[in-house]
């Protein structure tokens, strides 16, 4: 009997800001709406699966900039009853993932804005290529 294997590559194709910072996502979606522009809303909760028997809820809001066809979504690192979205970057808080994102000088603008905000302790790009669990973040 012959044996098919079956090889997929994620699709990463967006860009990743990991935001460290004790507020509560409604908050925080509050104040970057204020300074950046954006008008993050809640939308469905982002489903993780850890097992057949175990689904773990991370909080998702969202953006459509229509104009230049990027998409943003900022997702809580904990979940609402236990487990983390990128468990080997446990002290991070929040993620905002940027899908197209074709103006890089826009996205390094909105991250300083976002560190300048007085609760937020850091806010950086990472490189989602370099993460163990990046599938979580594919949807």
């Amino acid at each position: 009997m012959n044996k098919l294997t079956l090889k997929y590559e994620l699709d990463i194709d967006f860009n990743l800001v990991a935001i460290t910072c004790p507020l509560k996502d409604y908050r925080l979606c509050y104040y970057i709406n204020k300074v950046t522009g954006l008008d993050l809303h809640k939308i469905d909760d982002h489903e993780i699966w850890q097992d057949p028997q175990q689904i773990f809820y991370f909080g998702r809001y969202n953006h459509e900039d229509i104009n230049n066809e990027t998409s943003y979504y900022l997702l809580n690192n904990k979940g609402i009853e236990g487990g983390t979205l990128i468990p080997e970057m446990k002290v991070t808080d929040f993620f905002l993932l940027v899908k197209n994102a074709i103006d890089e000088e826009l996205l390094v603008w909105q991250i300083n804005q976002i560190n300048n905000l007085k609760d937020v302790v850091v806010a950086s790009e990472i490189d989602p290529h370099k993460l163990k669990s990046r599938e979580n973040l594919v949807f």
